[in-house]
């Protein structure tokens, strides 16, 4: 069963189990995504980029702050179910070309290079086969100088590895962050943060000049 589970958090189906997984990124996802977004500081004619972007939290929270006539969001997800449930969700945006989302692996995406100022993301690289491969292909698509914003709970990501649901070592952010620097991301550095009562981390990147 905790198999399962683990497997709709990785790419949540149009299924029974798929459908609990995206309540319970709604209920749980909403601190971080919130974060996310803040701690970017999103600016309004700026190209912002989600990654593994779910029922799509963080796209409505990121859209707040793209208010200028050439701010664009954009979001990917590799689950099919997320990807009609967002696209649902911002289908007005989307008719008008504020928003473009796109069913794709983030270590492939079909996105221009050197087109994205901002890019976040939580709960997310856990379940990436190759860490590297996934940070080289963010770190094309980024405009030099851009950021990187991943947000995380560290203590619930370690109780869910301890239960064998998420893949591998991959969870461990010095596993990600390593990648980070070894793809070309500069400053790459991990806060500890706290919003209210709640801890929580948030790692930063800069795409290299």
């Amino acid at each position: 069963m905790l198999l399962r589970f683990g497997k709709q958090l990785a790419r949540p189906t149009q299924s029974l189990s798929g459908w609990l997984v995206s309540k319970f990124f709604k209920l749980h996802n909403h601190l971080l995504e919130e974060n996310a977004v803040k701690l970017c500081d999103l600016q309004p004619d700026e190209t912002v980029l989600e990654l593994g972007h779910g029922p799509g939290l963080g796209l409505q929270r990121a859209l707040h702050g793209l208010t200028g006539l050439q701010g664009r969001l954009l979001g990917v997800d590799y689950s099919e179910y997320m990807h009609l449930m967002a696209s649902e969700l911002m289908k007005e945006q989307i008719s008008t070309g504020k928003v473009k989302l796109f069913l794709s692996d983030v270590a492939k995406m079909p996105i221009e290079d050197n087109s994205v100022d901002k890019v976040f993301h939580c709960n997310c690289y856990y379940f990436w086969p190759d860490l590297k491969r996934g940070a080289a292909e963010i770190h094309r698509v980024m405009k030099p100088g851009g950021l990187m914003v991943t947000t995380l709970r560290l203590d619930r990501v370690a109780l869910l590895a301890s239960k064998k649901m998420l893949p591998a070592e991959n969870w461990r952010p010095e596993a990600y962050m390593e990648a980070l620097e070894s793809t070309g991301f500069k400053n790459v550095r991990m806060e500890n943060r706290k919003h209210k009562l709640i801890q929580y981390e948030a790692i930063y990147a800069t795409a290299a000049k």
